[in-house]
């Protein structure tokens, strides 16, 4: 019995990817809730984690060590992730503000966005100096300037734990290099103060044996880009200046309408605010029953009784309380791998409690990288014999990766009647139709893709680019577009919330191109299709395959790898600074670059047949070859990698099946990807391309020259 999909009908929205948040993705995942959808926001791909900071900065990690992959994670949450930072949340309206996109409705919703360090109040502070928190500004600041050469004075201003932590792991990774000058440690008043007396010893102790300079009892007047300047006139150099005194919340809590604590979210015994159906957690949480100092371990314990009482709001159970731990173990990293631990008064150190520590941070971090392998739904016990085969070994690719062949395709054509009317032409090889109306040209298409990623603003920005690729591959100019949309089965509540999503992200990119969205239709289906039919306006005879000339150079506008870097996403493979870049690119609208090229003797934009399947409909048009320099053709980051890997897109086999000529293998086998919302493959003129090329990596940075056309007909060859 055919068992049809469940519609969707609340939406649980977390806000910052925290340590408490990426917990609760990761039960979901293994557990999910049926008719909930689950979105997760966070300004990157990546959430840190605060407890392997010190290691990293210390030089014992490198950066992918610190770093929970948010697309990774959500791609087995079954959630959708939003990269952005939230700006403001409506409890009236149950919305959050993201810059640069509507805004996102909740049913139920909860924050853990962690705290910063900043000190605004220090004149210069936010010009010369960098915060500890959020911790994946300072990583990437800290990475730059340790891999850098040169004698280096530092300073870290808070001689809290924090402080104190951050300063031996500065000064250990600089003397490891030989570039040490000077590391000062400041304090308002006596650093350590909320430590032990042993564990207070040990860690001065280290300090010491570092050269590390304590200042105490010291305020700041301001920080100049090389110095820190003390109300007593006193002046630290300092070419890397950090601050890990106290914690700040985000100032846009405190327009939230929700209770706050010195600007920190209250939160009662349930982790709910004093609207029941926002929670909060972590350091930007105050828990009113039982205050707790701001460290990762709450938020840890956090995760399971938040994940329960998300749950019990949408099936209306019973919640839980919360209950924090009277006191907790404290590892505290001295530089070298050596710690020092203490709990409930007691106090040990040595290179075992950094082993101790090590294994506790690792053990929390494969959490995160190793997922449980979900059992995948099970054959029919009886079916026809051919349909494991027709099934194949992976999930289909959406975007481009999920069109039909060009085999297919082609035969399909070919069968279709001649086109009786006059005012109307189809051009071989080209997606537009040219049309006469009143005596001006009017070039049409439609384009439509299959979702590959959760975010309906993201799916419909890159559908309207990829339609658009056309009309702009024409030497048009963008008219007017009709939307056809398939959505997912939602309450109508979501359906609204959705449909408005869709409809405000793509008008947006096609209004950006000159063209108007007037009208379109929808249906109610098993996932969601966005598609566009658009209209464009010649002043010129298009431009179309046919027009290549011999020695004409090739420019390519877009890198390769929309394809490889999707499909590895499916299967939790990509990093997810690879899929956001990946993601950014297939946003992009090129109506500056189509109007920059409008004077090309040929043109098509790169999509599901892959960059040499687009070559060759050139090449046939224009009665040409072509002559491609393999590595000037610019690449995504991590296509390479992945293709090295054996990752291929479900359409890799049916491109590369119509040139059997080129081997397959290696980075060539790249050139056979799909691409979705691909760059525009121009020839033209070899000394006009040349001169037009700085001009159109002001709007498309990676545009190069690949190659060039040559009189071989029909042939193409790598070089």
């Amino acid at each position: 019995m055919h068992t049809a999909p469940l519609p969707l009908t609340k939406d649980v929205v977390l806000i910052g990817g925290g340590h408490t948040h990426a917990l609760v993705l990761r039960e979901w995942g293994m557990r999910p809730l049926a008719g909930a959808r689950l979105t997760v926001i966070n300004p990157g791909p990546t959430a840190p984690y605060s407890g392997m900071l010190p290691g990293f900065v210390a030089g014992h990690y490198d950066r992918n060590a610190l770093d929970i992959d948010l697309v990774k994670l959500a791609r087995f949450a079954g959630a959708r992730v939003i990269l952005g930072s939230a700006e403001h949340i409506d409890t009236d309206a149950r919305e959050i503000h993201v810059a640069g996109r509507p805004p996102i409705a909740y049913d139920v919703a909860a924050i853990n966005v962690g705290i910063t360090s900043a000190m605004p109040d220090i004149t210069g502070f936010a010009d010369h100096a960098i915060p500890a928190k959020p911790l994946g500004r300072f990583a990437a600041s800290w990475h730059a300037f340790r891999k850098a050469d040169g004698p280096a004075h530092i300073a870290v201003m808070g001689g809290g734990v924090a402080g104190v932590e951050l300063i031996l792991a500065m000064t250990h990774a600089l003397r490891t290099r030989g570039r040490l000058t000077q590391a000062t440690l400041i304090d308002r008043s006596e650093i350590l103060a909320d430590t032990g007396n042993k564990a207070r010893r040990c860690l001065r102790a280290a300090l010491t044996n570092l050269g590390v300079t304590i200042i105490e009892h010291a305020s700041i007047s301001q920080i100049e880009a090389e110095r820190i300047v003390l109300s007593d006139g006193r002046a630290i150099r300092s070419d890397f200046t950090t601050g890990a005194a106290g914690a700040r919340p985000y100032s846009w809590l405190a327009h939230s309408g929700l209770d706050l604590h010195m600007g920190f979210l209250s939160v009662d015994e349930y982790l709910q605010t004093n609207e029941v159906d926002v929670f909060a957690s972590g350091d930007c949480a105050h828990f009113d029953a039982a205050p707790r100092p701001k460290a990762g371990v709450y938020a840890v314990r956090q995760a399971p009784i938040l994940f329960h009482n998300l749950r019990a709001r949408l099936t209306r159970a019973p919640l839980r309380r919360y209950h924090p731990q009277k006191d907790y173990l404290k590892l505290i990293s001295m530089g070298d791998k050596t710690a020092v631990g203490e709990r409930f008064g007691q106090t040990f150190s040595g290179a075992w409690v950094w082993r101790w520590k090590d294994r506790i941070d690792q053990g929390f971090m494969a959490q995160f990288r190793n997922f449980p392998q979900m059992d995948t739904p099970a054959l029919p016990p009886e079916h026809t014999y051919d349909l494991p085969e027709s099934l194949g070994d992976k999930p289909m690719c959406g975007g481009c990766g999920a069109k039909v062949g060009a085999r297919a395709l082609k035969a399909t054509l070919l069968a279709q009647p001649a086109i009786q009317r006059g005012d109307v032409t189809a051009l071989p090889g080209d997606d537009a139709a040219l049309l006469i109306t009143g005596g001006q040209r009017q070039v049409i298409s439609t384009d439509h893709l299959r979702a590959f990623t959760a975010d309906p603003v993201i799916m419909a920005r890159i559908a309207a680019v990829h339609a658009l690729g056309d009309i702009w591959a024409m030497g048009a100019r963008p008219q007017a577009a009709t939307a056809n949309l398939i959505v997912p089965k939602l309450s109508p509540a979501l359906q609204a919330r959705t449909l408005r999503e869709i409809m405000v992200a793509a008008g947006g990119t096609i209004r950006g191109a000159g063209a108007e969205v007037v009208g379109g239709h929808t249906s109610a289906g098993d996932e969601l299709t966005i598609g566009f039919t658009v209209t464009g306006l010649c002043n010129q005879p298009p431009i179309t395959l046919a027009g290549a000339q011999p020695g004409d150079a090739l420019i390519l506008t877009k890198p390769l790898g929309t394809g490889v870097i999707m499909a590895a996403e499916m299967a939790g493979q990509a990093d997810g600074a690879w899929v956001a870049t990946a993601l950014a690119g297939m946003c992009q609208s090129q109506s500056n670059t189509a109007e920059l090229l409008r004077g090309a003797n040929a043109m098509t934009d790169v999509t599901g047949f892959g960059l040499l399947g687009h070559l060759l409909g050139i090449c046939v048009a224009s009665n040409l070859g072509a002559d491609l320099t393999l590595e000037a053709i610019p690449l995504l980051p991590g296509a390479a990698t992945l293709t090295s890997r054996g990752v291929r897109s479900s359409l890799f086999d049916e491109n590369a099946a119509m040139l059997p000529e080129i081997a397959t293998g290696g980075l060539q086998d790249l050139l056979f990807d799909p691409q979705t919302a691909g760059g525009l493959l121009a020839a033209l003129p070899a000394g006009q391309a040349k001169a037009l090329l700085p001009k159109l990596q002001e709007h498309a940075h990676d545009a190069a020259i690949i190659g060039r056309m040559v009189t071989s007909a029909g042939t193409i060859t790598l070089s």
